[in-house]
């Protein structure tokens, strides 16, 4: 239990700070608390956070404050979940790094089967031109369609794209600027799915038509509404965080299409952009600071700067050359490997804290990979304190967002599909946000549900909803035309 866990850190802490230096006991306790406690927050604080959270969330829906916010809150016109009566075979693409994923879904009730396929982005695509890049995109799905002996049918395709976007409807999105290597010309400021259509008309041997673009937040929480019909958000946690949820339409101020059934949308946060006004900057440490200035987006992203994976690493290794530097670890002595930014990664922060007894095995091996020669059990109990820190209050940052959501939705069920390397790898980040979720949102019943292939079995999803969507509204027409009155 995290309470147990936490009670076991204290005594760790104090067991290695007092054998850990030249100090007498007392002033070594006070040093080592005074450079970790900045990152130890109160639950007044996660309060504020959830206050300020909620503003920001406001700004970003309504339609006079929109352009100013920092937490954009994009509409997705993704309006419903899956209901179970999605059936048939759908394509997925799920494009967000030099491999690129085709897959087939089959679905029939709840029974989902997947056959998937990577094919590499060649460099000199990911630099060339947008025609070359979607023309080898189609290339694939035909090869993938000829495979699978798919090349007869019209098959409906969900698009995870995984680059920032500007969605102006559920298969429009504009692509607003290249990340993660790539740099095609013609692309930015263009409607993606366009470009895929013209694409595949290009070649005129396949026949796929996209019904849905969507992010990963999407897709982790239509892949777990699939089969918790009550998850109503989606949360990542890994390299970066963002989480998207559904709202009600009359909350949209920028809603612009019908304000048909259902009367909701999933709204894509973008929260990773929170603090950027400096709602933050009551709770950033030095050590926040220092990750911000030396980052590629100075004054960009700060929520997000102190809960994934991409930063906490090197939040945990400015602690910890913090105590070195004071005598306080490794006699002084570290290693140039932990004295190199960014050198201490995300991963070694699982590792250290999975260390379930003071054998340190894990511990050790990251100290051996960081050329550290001289370290006693008493480093390795200050290590897994600095790391077990740094997550703690990652876990519960993010969980202070998810009890804002929660509770602005007001419902009294929801499950929260969760998917990234950072939920999956760390040992207690389940532990911690469960913890603290329910003190932050105690009036819901809530639950954390790991997502499978959100980027390619919730692309599908979205798709087939999609299409029964419009089969639902074509048919309310047709029975509109026929005599029966329709309220469209």
């Amino acid at each position: 239990m995290p309470n147990e866990r936490n009670k076991s850190h204290h005594v760790q802490r104090n067991h290695a700070i007092q054998r850990s230096a030249s100090y007498d006991a007392e002033t070594r306790i006070k040093m080592v608390e005074a450079i970790v406690r900045p990152l130890i927050l109160k639950d007044e604080d996660y309060q504020t956070v959830m206050e300020k959270m909620l503003d920001n969330f406001n700004q970003g829906l309504g339609k006079d404050t929109h352009n100013n916010a920092k937490v954009k809150m994009f509409q997705t016109y993704v309006r419903s979940v899956p209901d179970g009566t999605e059936e048939g075979e759908f394509l997925a693409l799920d494009l967000g790094g030099t491999n690129f994923r085709v897959l087939l879904i089959s679905l029939k009730g709840q029974e989902v089967n997947m056959e998937s396929k990577i094919y590499l982005i060649p460099q000199q695509i990911m630099l060339g031109t947008g025609t070359q890049l979607f023309d080898h995109i189609a290339d694939c799905i035909f090869k993938f369609m000829k495979e699978h002996q798919l090349l007869d049918k019209v098959l409906p395709l969900g698009f995870t794209f995984s680059f920032p976007c500007r969605q102006v409807g559920l298969a429009h999105a504009i692509l607003t600027t290249w990340t993660k290597g790539f740099k095609c010309e013609g692309v930015e400021g263009n409607d993606i799915v366009q470009l895929l259509h013209e694409a595949i008309k290009r070649r005129g041997d396949i026949e796929v038509e996209c019904l849905a673009v969507i992010n990963d937040t999407v897709g982790a929480l239509m892949s777990c509404a699939h089969s918790e019909r009550s998850c109503a958000i989606g949360l990542i946690l890994g390299t970066g965080t963002n989480a998207c949820y559904i709202e009600k339409l009359e909350n949209c101020g920028l809603w612009d299409a019908d304000y048909d059934d259902p009367k909701e949308v999933i709204i894509n946060t973008e929260w990773g952009a929170f603090g950027d006004d400096g709602a933050l900057d009551f709770l950033m440490t030095d050590y926040d600071r220092l990750v911000d200035k030396h980052s590629i987006n100075t004054g960009k992203q700060i929520y997000e700067k102190m809960i994934s994976g991409m930063y906490m690493g090197e939040i945990a290794r400015l602690v910890m050359e913090r105590l070195r530097k004071n005598g306080l670890l490794f006699r002084g002595r570290g290693s140039q490997e932990l004295s190199t930014r960014g050198r201490f990664y995300t991963k070694y922060v699982s590792e250290i804290e999975s260390d379930v007894d003071d054998g340190f095995k894990n511990t050790k091996q990251v100290f051996d990979e960081l050329n550290i020669e001289e370290f006693t059990e008493d480093d390795c109990r200050i290590a897994q304190y600095v790391c077990q820190a740094v997550s703690t209050r990652a876990a519960y940052l993010a969980s202070a967002g998810i009890a804002c959501l929660l509770n602005k939705m007001g419902r009294p069920e929801v499950v929260v599909g969760v998917d990234g390397s950072l939920y999956r790898f760390h040992p207690h980040f389940h532990d911690l946000m469960m913890e603290k979720v329910q003190k932050l949102a105690p009036d819901i019943r809530f639950k954390l549900m790991l997502s499978h292939d959100g980027s390619g079995k919730g692309a599908a999803l979205v798709a087939a909803v999609a299409n029964r969507l419009r089969d639902e509204k074509a048919k309310r027409i047709t029975d509109g035309m026929t005599g029966v009155t329709v309220q469209d």
